[in-house]
Order: structure tokens, then sequence, then C-alpha cells
């Protein structure tokens, strides 16, 4: 059996966050069940916004020039996705949103005839979203998880769920959450699987 490749991007602004220690907690359970793991920190990298050019919808390829460019080719040869985000407004944050809207050109890149079969919606590709919000409401994963959706689809990849956590607010809130961690590294160790 191939080795699973999981692709794990952090929409978090902060470092060493809450969403930061559940990602790399997700990461052990996805290397203690034999899959490969590589987190990318969104914030580190120049994504720039999506301008509606269009481009795109023809040549499944995104004009814009910036660190974009490398990451489709990642999504592309993933085995998995995980979109970590913590919850802003209800939503995933910014810098997750400009990766997900730049994920128009994947979309785009399904549709075109040259492509098709090849890697559309394969239902062993899945993506995961790994969601942290201070507030415990009970709808406040909803816009993420429609979001996460729609941003997988784009992709490639079938919807695998969410793994979500609530009253999280304080840097270090996390680390001393032995039942999140807990829950955070059994969602690896499943996505590895």
């Amino acid at each position: 059996m191939a080795t699973i490749k999981i692709l794990a991007f952090n929409g978090s602004p902060r470092q060493g966050g809450n969403t930061a220690t559940l990602l790399a907690a997700l990461g052990e359970g996805v290397k203690k069940a034999g899959g490969l793991f590589e987190p990318i920190r969104i914030c580190d990298l120049d994504i720039q916004p999506c301008i509606s050019c269009g481009a795109c919808d023809t040549t499944g390829a995104c004009i814009l020039e910036d660190d974009m460019q490398e990451l489709y080719e990642k999504i592309v040869m993933a085995d998995r996705v995980v979109l970590a985000s913590p919850i802003y407004f209800y939503g995933i944050t910014a810098q997750a949103k400009a990766l997900v809207d730049r994920s128009q050109a994947l979309w785009n890149r399904q549709r075109l005839p040259a492509e098709e079969g090849r890697w559309l919606l394969d239902p062993r590709r899945r993506g995961l979203l790994l969601a942290v919000a201070a507030t415990k409401g009970p709808k406040v994963f909803d816009g993420a998880i429609l979001t996460a959706k729609y941003a997988f689809e784009a992709m490639g990849f079938a919807y695998g769920g969410e793994v979500v956590f609530r009253g999280l607010e304080e840097c270090g809130d996390a680390d001393r959450n032995q039942e999140a961690l807990a829950r955070a590294r059994e969602a690896g160790r499943l996505l590895a699987q």
C-alpha cells in the first residue's frame, strides 16, 4: 500500500496558536499511522487575492505570479488536504480564503477536456477542515464548513468531514486541553488510512 501524502494548510496568522497546536497534533496522528505530513503556514507565503480576470476559465492556469503557483502542483499530487483555520466572524481567515479563492484555477483545470478524468473528485482523495473557535455558538462553524466543502471540490477532493474545537480563545488553551489534542491526533490517524 502506498504512503498517504497529506498537505496541511494552516490559515492562522498567529504563530504557535491554538490552530497550529491542534494541526501539529493532527500531524502526529498522521505520522504515527505511517502517512507523510506536510504543513504549510499560509501567512508565510505571498498569495494574492483572486482578481476575477477569467484567464483560468479557458486555460486552467492562474496568471498571478506568486507562491500559489507552487501550491497548485502540491495540491494535485496530494492524497489528502487539510484546511486549518481559526474562525473569524463565522468564517475562515482572509489568508485561508485567498488560497480557497485561488483554487478556482484548479476547478477550471478539471473541466478542461485534456484534464478530464485525471483527478476529478476521486473519492479516495479527501479534504478535512480543522477549525478552532473562541466562542461556543451552535452555528459558529457553519460558514467555514460550507467554504471548505466547495474549496475541496475545486481542488479535486471529496469532503472528508471536519474536526472542530469550541471555546479555545487564549493562546495556549489547546496545549492545556488533552481531549482536544487527542481528538486531533485521532483525526490525523484516520486521515492517513
